[in-house]
C-alpha cells in the first residue's frame, strides 16, 4: 500500500497534541508527585466529568475499537456479547463500588490488595490479588500495540522489522515520558481528546457509510443470514445461547476487578461520582453498540474483495476490516483523525494500566516483602520505575511472541481477574468468608479455569460442560467463580469452627 501522506499528516499532528498535553498534565490540579496517591491516583480528585472520560478512556481501548467490529466482520451476531456485558457491568458498579471507594479511601489503600489486606490482615490472600492483577494486565497492555500497529499499517507504513517497530517503540517512549512525569492526571486530560475523537468517528461512520450504502436495509441485506443471529442449538445442549449469556454476563464481572478499571475509580473525589457515573456511562454502551455494526458495513462494503487492501487482510486479518471500512468511504483527512482517535485510545488504557501495575507491584511486592520501611518518597519513585519497566515488558511481549499469544493470554486474563471477586467483592459483605477461605478458593478458580481453557487450546474461552444429559457450553471463568465461592464458603465455616476467624477491625494500611 502506497503512503497516504494526508491522513499521516493529521495523525502525526493530533498525536503531537496529545502529547504535550501529557507533559501539561504535570501542572494541572497541582500535587505532590512524590506520594504515590498523588502520582498513581490523580490525590483522588477527579470529579464527575474527569472521571467519565477517564473511565471510558480506560476501558473501551483501542483494542476494543478495532476487535469487537473485527469479530461481528468475521463471527457475526456472537461478537455483540460485548453490547449486553458493557451494560450489565454498571448496575454493579453503583452498587458496589462506592463502598469499596469509602474503604480505599479512609483506609489509605491505593490498590485492590490494599484493601484485601486491610480486611483480612492475610498477606498472601493480599499477594494472590496483587499477582493476579499483574499477570492478566501485561498482555492487556500489548494488546493494545494491535490496534495501533494496524492503523499504522493502514496508512501505507511498513510495521515489519525494526524500522517497522520504531512507530511503535516511539509511541511508546512518548508514552512512558509522560506518564513518567505526570502520572493519572496525564491520561485523565488525554481521555478527553481521545473519547471526543472516538464519538466524532463514530456518528460520523453511522451518518456517512449507510448513506454511501444505501441505508441500513441495504447493509443488513448484504450480511448472510447465518452472521445476524446466533446459531440454533443443537438437541440436546444450550449452543451459543449458553455461551453467549456466560461470556457477557462473566465479562461484566471481571471488568471493573482489572487494576487499571479500579485506579479510574478510586480516583473519582466522591461516592457520589461514582454512582453519577454508573448512570451515564453506559453512553459508551450505545457508541459501542454503533461501532459494532462497522463490522456489517465492511461486509456490505466487500472490502475484503477489494485487491487494494488484501495485503491489510494478509497481514492484519479481520481487525483490518474497519481500517479498510474508512479508507474505501472517507477523504484522508477524516481518516487521519478516525485513525488517530484509535491511536490515542491505544495510549490512554496503557498509561492508566502501566500506573496501576506500578501502583500494585509497589504497594503489594515492594513495600509488603521486599522494603517495608520504604518512604513515600521512595514508594513513589519505585512506581515511577515500575510503569516504564512495565511499559517495555509489553513491547518486548508484543515483539518477541505471536499476536496469537497476547491474544490467548487476555482471555485468560478475565478468567483470572474473576477469581478475586469473592476477595474484594463478597468479603466485603459477607462476614463468614475470611482470609485462608478465599486463598484456598481463589486457588481452585485459578487452576480450574486454566485447566478449562488449555483444554480448548487457549484458543476458546469458552467450555463444554455436561450436566445430566445437557450440554452447557459456558465461558470458564463462570464456571470456575461457582467453584471458587462454593470452596471459599465452605473452608471459611470449617476455619471459623476451628477458631479462626477473620479480623474484626479492619487494618488501616500505613
Amino acid at each position: 500500500m502506497a503512503v497516504n501522506w494526508t491522513a499521516l499528516v493529521v495523525f502525526v499532528a493530533l498525536f503531537l497534541f496529545v502529547t504535550v498535553l501529557g507533559f501539561v498534565a504535570a501542572r494541572w490540579r497541582q500535587g505532590d508527585l512524590d506520594l504515590l496517591h498523588e502520582w498513581g491516583l490523580g490525590g483522588r480528585r477527579f470529579g464527575t466529568f474527569v472521571t467519565w472520560f477517564l473511565l471510558g478512556g480506560d476501558l473501551y481501548t483501542a483494542y476494543t475499537f478495532v476487535a469487537v467490529p473485527a469479530l461481528m466482520f468475521g463471527a457475526g451476531a456472537l461478537g455483540f456479547f460485548a453490547v449486553p456485558y458493557t451494560i450489565m457491568i454498571y448496575p454493579l458498579l453503583y452498587l458496589f463500588f462506592p463502598r469499596i471507594w469509602r474503604i480505599a479511601r479512609e483506609r489509605n489503600c491505593v490498590t485492590a490488595a490494599d484493601i484485601v489486606q486491610s480486611e483480612f490482615a492475610n498477606r498472601w490472600l493480599a499477594l494472590a490479588v496483587a499477582a493476579t492483577g499483574l499477570v492478566a494486565t501485561m498482555p492487556y497492555i500489548a494488546l493494545q500495540l494491535v490496534g495501533m500497529e494496524v492503523v499504522i499499517g493502514a496508512m501505507g507504513i511498513e510495521t515489519s522489522g525494526f524500522i517497522g517497530d520504531l512507530p511503535l517503540i516511539i509511541a511508546f517512549v512518548i508514552l512512558a515520558a509522560f506518564t513518567y512525569t505526570s502520572g493519572l492526571r496525564a491520561p485523565a486530560m488525554i481521555a478527553v481528546v481521545k473519547d471526543v475523537l472516538i464519538y466524532i468517528t463514530v456518528i460520523a461512520a453511522i451518518i456517512v457509510v449507510p448513506m454511501h450504502l444505501g441505508g441500513f436495509s441495504n447493509i443488513f441485506a448484504a450480511v448472510p443470514a447465518a452472521k445476524q443471529t446466533l446459531p440454533v442449538p443443537p438437541e440436546g445442549s444450550l449452543g451459543s445461547y449458553s455461551a453467549y449469556a456466560t461470556l457477557a454476563f462473566g465479562s461484566a464481572l471481571a471488568l471493573f476487578l482489572y487494576p487499571h478499571s479500579l485506579t479510574g475509580i478510586l480516583s473519582s473525589s466522591s461516592e457520589r461520582v461514582i454512582r453519577r457515573n454508573a448512570a451515564i456511562l453506559p453512553a459508551y454502551s450505545v457508541v459501542l453498540g454503533l461501532l459494532a455494526l462497522l463490522g456489517f458495513m465492511a461486509i456490505a462494503l466487500g472490502v475484503k474483495d477489494n485487491p487494494a487492501y488484501a495485503d491489510g487482510f494478509a497481514r492484519y486479518g479481520n481487525n483490518f476490516s474497519v481500517p479498510a471500512l474508512f479508507l474505501e468511504t472517507f477523504p484522508s483527512w477524516f481518516v487521519g483523525v478516525a485513525f488517530a482517535a484509535i491511536a490515542i485510545g491505544a495510549l490512554v488504557p496503557a498509561a492508566i494500566m502501566s500506573i496501576a501495575a506500578a501502583n500494585t507491584w509497589t504497594r503489594n511486592i515492594y513495600r509488603e516483602f521486599i522494603k517495608p520501611t520504604a518512604t513515600d518518597a521512595e514508594e513513589s519513585r519505585m512506581a515511577k520505575l515500575v510503569s516504564l519497566i512495565v511499559k517495555a515488558g509489553a513491547l518486548v511481549f508484543i515483539f518477541a511472541l505471536p499476536l496469537e499469544y497476547a491474544i490467548q493470554l487476555q482471555l485468560l486474563g478475565g478468567i483470572w481477574m474473576s477469581q478475586i471477586l469473592p476477595s474484594l467483592v463478597l468479603g466485603l459483605r459477607w462476614r463468614v468468608l475470611n482470609g485462608w477461605g478465599l486463598l484456598i478458593g481463589w486457588v481452585c478458580g485459578m487452576v480450574l479455569g486454566s485447566w478449562m481453557a488449555y483444554l480448548q487450546a487457549f484458543k476458546n474461552a469458552t467450555y463444554a460442560l455436561n450436566l445430566f444429559g445437557l450440554t452447557i457450553p459456558g465461558y470458564a471463568a463462570v464456571y470456575a467463580l461457582v467453584v471458587n465461592i462454593v470452596v471459599s464458603v465452605i473452608v471459611s465455616l470449617v476455619f471459623s469452627a476451628a477458631g479462626s476467624s477473620r479480623p474484626q477491625t479492619p487494618v488501616r494500611i500505613a
